[in-house]
């Protein structure tokens, strides 16, 4: 039995009868051309606070976890009335977690067409990505504030960047504005690139991310608190390494009250996006053409995983090839230190591939590869935001690959 509800103006029905909403007919629901709400009630450790339903199955899930990649073949368009379906096909249904204290916030859509961005740090990263968001952020960006702990470095990014104009004038190029550390999460977009710890490039370290972890863990908890504080309603968007890691460390700390317990009335785990997958599709395609033998990759391929160990390059979704999919995901791995052996930082790539043009699809509502939250951990796969809802894309996958990915998986849990 479905049950259908009006709750401060906004249309919601749920699967079991909830107490506290105005019951309404179906007729009445059904005359509602605008988006509904599904409501569902999951652990807020393990589960987000709303998602974009894209499948009907969705609506029948008992918890979140590794599953959400796959595509259930399970046909539940029985069990929904045809005019349900016909929203979920037109991506008109938001599940919304009603275990989380905030989640009336979910009814509220506070993005618009164009964003504000701020931007914490100015290193070799951050001022990479804030390049190209300067340069190709036009249709997209209403302004982008920036911050870093040293005065002249803000002062000389300001200036530079804003000194980027077309011969002719014709282009908008969204303005850079210094900000106080107040004013970070006055935004539609807080983006972490702060990172300490990072080893030289002559370090013999196998896993250089995995030891800027503690350091960095310290400094985003700052900001995750930070972010409860002003009750942030936007992405956050994490770009240091280990990313997966980290994002995990910003929910975690940001829903921690001050008796110490969780209470989770910061961060919903949804709101929180690792972008470091990006450039290692970006290697995995760099890698594919360089044999015809794996050269289809950039068509029919996907990466999984986090931003380094454990990652899963597949090099066909169709036609999955393991020992082609080992060879890539190998070569991908390994591209970090094979500018590392050049004597050189690999943080070009990385700050355009997952942090600019992935934050670029972003706002966009295109598809990006990110870490987004699966039953206790960031995984990385290619998602999209919808009207401020994640969709995560659902694939047939290869039962070695998937066993792969649900390996990865229970590691990233295991590891916070």
């Amino acid at each position: 039995m479905i049950y259908f509800y009006r709750h401060k103006n906004k249309y919601l029905f749920s699967l079991k009868k909830y107490d506290g909403f105005e019951a309404i007919t179906e007729e009445k629901a059904k005359s509602n051309n605008k988006e509904m709400y599904f409501l569902n009630e999951m652990d807020p450790l393990l589960s987000r606070r709303s998602f974009l339903v894209t499948n009907p199955s969705l609506l029948f899930m008992e918890k979140e976890g590794i599953e959400l990649l796959l595509l259930n073949s399970k046909d539940y368009s029985r069990q929904l009335p045809n005019w349900i379906l016909e929203k979920i096909k037109n991506k008109l249904v938001i599940a919304v977690n009603i275990a989380y204290p905030k989640w009336e916030e979910v009814l509220q859509n506070n993005f618009n067409n164009k964003w504000t961005i701020n931007l914490v740090a100015l290193g070799d990263v951050g001022s990479t990505l804030l390049i190209g968001l300067r340069l190709l952020g036009g249709k997209y960006i209403d302004r982008i504030g920036i911050y870093d702990r040293n005065e002249n470095r803000l002062n000389r990014w300001e200036q530079e960047l804003n000194q980027i104009i077309s011969p002719s004038n014709s282009e908008y190029f969204p303005p850079v504005v210094p900000i106080s550390k107040e004013e970070l999460f006055n935004c539609h977009m807080f983006v972490f690139c702060a990172s300490k710890g990072v080893p030289p490039v002559n370090s013999t370290i196998d896993d250089v991310r995995m030891v800027q972890y503690q350091a960095n863990r310290e400094i985003i908890r700052d900001y995750a608190i930070m972010s409860r504080n002003e009750g942030f309603k936007g992405i956050f968007a994490v770009v240091s390494d280990p990313v997966d890691l980290l994002c995990k460390a910003a929910f975690l700390e940001s829903n921690i009250g001050e008796n110490g317990n969780f209470d989770f009335m910061g961060l919903a785990s949804n709101q929180i996006i690792g972008y470091g997958l990006g450039v290692m599709h970006g290697r995995a395609c760099y890698h594919s053409q360089k044999s015809k033998a794996t050269s289809h990759y950039i068509k029919e391929g996907r990466v999984f995983g986090p931003h380094g160990k454990g990652l899963i390059v597949a090099d066909s979704i169709e036609n999955y090839n393991e020992s082609l999919s080992e060879y890539l995901t190998i070569k991908t791995l390994n591209s970090n230190m094979d500018i590392r052996n050049l004597g050189y930082k690999p943080y070009v790539a990385p700050s355009l591939s997952s942090g600019t043009l992935s934050i670029i699809a972003t706002i966009n509502g295109d598809w990006f590869y990110g870490s987004t939250y699966m039953g206790g951990a960031y995984m990385g796969s290619r998602v999209r935001l919808i009207n401020g809802q994640l969709e995560i894309e659902q694939l047939n996958l290869h039962k070695t690959l998937f066993e792969k990915i649900k390996s990865t998986h229970e590691r990233l849990v295991n590891m916070l």
